[in-house]
């Protein structure tokens, strides 16, 4: 998985490339614990992310969690439609922002 953040001032923007498992889903915490101090506005781009795991959905919904906290927002974009199923099933698409 490749995560590309850009910062703009209290907005976080994280580009998600690849596939967010078991595997790459510590990594996708471990980069939102090291930017999201001081985010208002968090956007999940998932335009090149081919699939994502019951463990990214996790990493997910801890980070709305601490987001809601933080009084701040975070929506998912450019959500595939095998992830946006996903994501209706589950229920979370009432959650999340999604676009």
């Amino acid at each position: 998985m490749k995560l590309t953040p850009k910062k703009n001032g209290t907005d976080l923007t994280i580009q998600l490339s690849g596939e967010l498992n078991t595997l790459t889903a510590p990594e996708l915490s471990a980069l939102l614990n090291k930017e999201l101090g001081g985010v208002k506005n968090l956007t999940l781009d998932f335009a090149d992310c081919d699939y994502v795991s019951s463990a990214g959905l996790r990493v997910l919904l801890a980070t709305f969690k601490q987001m809601k906290v933080a009084k701040g927002s975070m929506e998912l974009t450019n959500v595939g439609e095998n992830f946006m199923d996903v994501l209706q099933n589950t229920g979370l698409d009432a959650v999340f922002g999604v676009f």
